[in-house]
């Protein structure tokens, strides 16, 4: 590792430390440069540390406003320097960057652990825990209480001090080989593209892919055309490409990533899960994913499990006829051979190409980028009330990336919205929401959260403006309902304020949203084509509507390989001897439905499961489609931008956060617990 020497000079010369003099207390990003974050860190970490020590020491007897309300305020400069560095070092990173993580990541370990293993503090907050009255608290002060508690448990604070040296060395050891999983999955995705030169391999392509091409050569001084791994320059190939050859060398790159070379990940996931569960057993429980889930709805590995097998059950029979469907389509349009995985993009196209006569050229001119945030806009306004305004004197990071202000039905100012659309070489793959600042009160003033929506989404080019597919266009309005969910937030308490619920609640508010992206009511308020103004014709959107079950087996099931894999990964009770794939084919052979092709794993590049927080956790995105398509239901029944419904759904689940049981927040706005029966009807398994 290179460490990064830096002089700390005058901390009042480093903007991270330093009351943010900008729009709202936004990060001054135009300010902030890669020699601040060091020096803001170690100061960051003494300043919390004197602020812990302050409550240690307290005389008074420990109480829920002087320990537990106390350790929930501590910190807030740590909090702000680390929300700025990590989340630009996620969409925004250079060599600097990451040598800074892999420096500061062990910094912040041991001054975590020196936290939650302090015995004195512990004692305090057990105190607290026992004596408090909890009768007199509100119901957020009572999950705040218990949140705080079993924080301390969880993390090691009942072992004895032998334990706790092991758990110092487990937690340290794990958080590190997640910075380097990270930047392995980075460097591997930018390190392989196709370079084409001949005219003819790119038979096939639309016009928008083959000038989206040409730029990107250009952007790296080569002729022709270059072709990445980023979503919107691979995802045109595979479906349109008629050269198989080029088609499954990229998907065999992909396929391959952090599989061998430089970036090699496949023991370094083997050793994640060891830790991870060596620190279960450490605090008690048998497997990471009983750790996992003793918080979560769900509640143990058995209900996940049975969650999985039983939509599996109901999927595999659709799955496998619609890859015997595409495999008959394929063969009669003069396919030889089994259908491959870098087959199954192509020949799926133009099998709905034909019999739905839909496809994402023909949806693309409707999906003008700025029309389909207009469009989300408008769908905020129309359910909530908000507005939101560009402000261009509010800094950002990049160039590329927009800053709202966001404002109330009553015109009062609710967050700072920053969305930043396309892909670039420092920035991971995918869309992601994020905060800058969570919002909480303190003192009588609701401090509002500055909130960030992180794409990779089609560039526009010297031609044509950014016309974006169905699925991106949906993707955003995920996001932007995790962007809600934080904006909306009304909580005292930043740690239990917007998206800070169970991983299994999480994704209610974001897949909740894409339930109106082929509602003609909706589509009708911005849908429009970017050249002729055109409204997007009703047959279309017919055609949107019909086509949404067209291999919702084969995607239910391919998503339901993804938890049931990260489920094996994270139920080991022994070290991993076998390798990384064979690991993974065992796992999820049960559910393989394109053929498997030796040498090739998602695993190693999941960052999801091994660096973002979803470890014993993908499951919840179809745990939260149950929710969201049953909440929905209400909507269809009411209508879909009733108010009252509307509004119910922002003060019952939007705006409460974390504050109360997730579960009994679900049932104060439907009425009753979740049934399957609206998700499986909309998926077509029912």
């Amino acid at each position: 590792m290179t460490v990064i020497s830096c002089s700390t000079g005058n901390n009042s010369e480093n903007p991270l430390l330093s009351d943010f003099n900008t729009p709202y207390g936004v990060p001054p990003f135009d300010k902030i440069k890669t020699e601040h974050y060091l020096p803001a860190f170690e100061e960051s970490i003494r300043l919390a540390r004197e602020e812990i020590g302050q409550i240690v020491d307290n005389p008074a007897a420990p109480d829920f406003y002087n320990t537990i309300e106390a350790l929930e305020r501590s910190g807030r400069r740590l909090e702000t320097v680390s929300s700025v560095f990590f989340n630009l070092n996620e969409c925004l990173t250079n060599d600097v960057m990451q040598n800074i993580a892999l420096e500061v990541m062990p910094k912040l370990t041991e001054f975590s652990n020196d936290i939650q293993l302090d015995p004195k503090l512990f004692g305090r907050v057990k105190t607290a825990y026992e004596t408090t009255d909890k009768d007199r608290l509100t119901a957020e002060q009572r999950m705040l209480l218990d949140k705080t508690y079993k924080g301390f448990i969880r993390s090691g604070a009942g072992l004895n001090d032998e334990d706790k040296e092991k758990y110092r060395g487990l937690t340290t050891e794990l958080s590190n080989l997640s910075v380097i999983f990270s930047q392995n999955v980075l460097a591997a995705t930018n390190g392989f593209f196709l370079h084409l030169t001949d005219s003819a391999d790119l038979a096939g392509l639309p016009e928008s892919a083959i000038q989206a091409a040409r730029e990107e050569a250009e952007s790296r001084n080569l002729e022709g055309w270059v072709i990445t791994q980023q979503a919107p320059s691979m995802i045109p190939f595979m479906q349109y490409a008629e050269n198989r050859g080029l088609r499954e060398q990229l998907w065999h790159a992909y396929n391959t990533r952090g599989i061998g070379g430089e970036h090699d990940n496949t023991e370094l996931i083997k050793r994640i899960a060891d830790l991870r569960q060596r620190i279960a057993n450490l605090l008690g429980f048998e497997t990471y994913a009983d750790y996992v889930l003793a918080e979560r709805m769900a509640g143990s590995r058995q209900a996940v499990n049975e969650f999985l097998e039983d939509l599996l059950e109901r999927s595999l029979p659709h799955a496998k006829n619609d890859y015997f469907l595409i495999s008959e389509y394929a063969k009669e349009k003069g396919h030889d051979g089994k259908l491959m995985p870098w087959d199954w993009s192509f020949w799926s196209e133009k099998y709905k190409d034909e019999f739905y006569s839909i496809n994402d050229e023909i949806t693309r001119p409707y999906f003008k980028l700025e029309s389909v945030e207009n469009g989300m806009f408008l769908l905020a306004n129309k359910l909530y009330g908000l507005t939101f305004k560009e402000n261009r004197d509010i800094p950002v990071y990049y160039p590329e990336v927009k800053a709202f202000e966001v404002y109330d039905g009553d015109g009062s100012f609710l967050a700072v919205l920053y969305i930043d659309y396309f892909p670039r070489a420092s920035k991971r793959g995918g869309a992601w929401m994020t905060s800058f600042r969570d919002q909480y009160k303190e003192n009588g003033e609701d401090i509002r959260p500055v909130i960030s929506l992180v794409c990779n989404f089609t560039k526009p080019t010297s031609t044509t403006p950014s016309l974006l597919t169905y699925s991106e266009a949906e993707t955003i309005l995920h996001e932007f309902g995790h962007a809600l969910h934080g904006i909306l937030a009304e909580g005292t308490y930043s740690s239990l304020s917007g998206t800070s619920v169970y991983r299994d609640f999480v994704e209610l508010p974001s897949q909740f949203m894409e339930n109106f992206f082929s509602e003609k009511e909706y589509l009708d308020l911005w849908a429009e084509h970017y050249e002729t103004g055109e409204k997007i014709p009703e047959e279309l959107i017919e055609k949107i509507k019909a086509s949404q079950k067209f291999l919702s087996g084969y995607a239910n099931v391919r998503q339901l390989t993804f938890g049931i894999n990260d489920m094996a990964w994270h139920s080991i009770t022994e070290p991993i001897t076998v390798s990384a794939e064979e690991f993974e084919k065992n796992a999820t052979s049960r559910a393989q439905i394109l053929p498997s092709v030796p040498g090739t794993a998602m695993s190693p590049a999941f960052s999801h499961i091994f660096a973002g927080g979803y470890a014993a956790g993908y499951y919840g995105y179809k745990w939260a489609e149950v929710l969201d398509a049953d909440a929905y239901s209400v909507f269809k029944n009411n209508g879909i931008f009733d108010k009252t419904t509307a509004t119910s759904f922002r003060e019952n689940i939007l705006s409460k956060g974390g504050s109360e049981p997730p579960m009994e927040l679900y049932v104060r706005f439907r009425g009753h617990k979740p049934t399957a029966d609206a998700f499986l009807e909309r998926e077509g398994l029912k």
